[in-house]
């Protein structure tokens, strides 16, 4: 069932502030796709869907060896019946700001602050589609 991803019922937008744990899909070099377990936070205002991780992870060098227009990703959370998909572009971010930013809405969602991280950043996702069934 599709979703305006920056417009979504409350139900879906419920469901992705709930505890739950995640998958990201990145494409590797060779097109195949690279899927693994992350902590995703949503915000349907700005439309984008947000992942802290370190810089030297796999999913960063997936993304970034997409070039600069971004990675097509996805992220996808299910629990029993329901499921959410969000998809988009995936570029990663640095900037001191932009990880705090992410850090805080990681926190508020997953009820604990991670430990300083000198190599994190934020793969952000400009978001172009959401489906689901919440």
């Amino acid at each position: 069932m599709a979703i305006d991803p920056r417009n979504p019922d409350a139900s879906y937008l419920s469901f992705w502030r709930e505890y739950h744990m995640s998958t990201l899909t990145t494409p590797r070099a060779d097109g195949t796709p690279h899927v693994v377990a992350v902590g995703v936070t949503y915000d349907p205002e700005g439309g984008l869907a947000r992942v802290i991780t370190n810089k030297h992870s796999r999913k960063v060098a997936n993304i970034l060896a997409a070039g600069p227009d971004g990675a097509r990703v996805a992220v996808c959370q299910v629990d029993k019946g329901r499921w959410a998909t969000l998809e988009g572009v995936a570029r990663i971010r640095a900037e001191e700001a932009v990880v705090a930013d992410a850090v805080a809405r990681y926190a508020a969602r997953y009820e604990r602050t991670p430990a300083p991280n000198p190599d994190r950043v934020v793969i952000e996702i400009t978001l172009t589609r959401a489906m689901g069934r919440a």
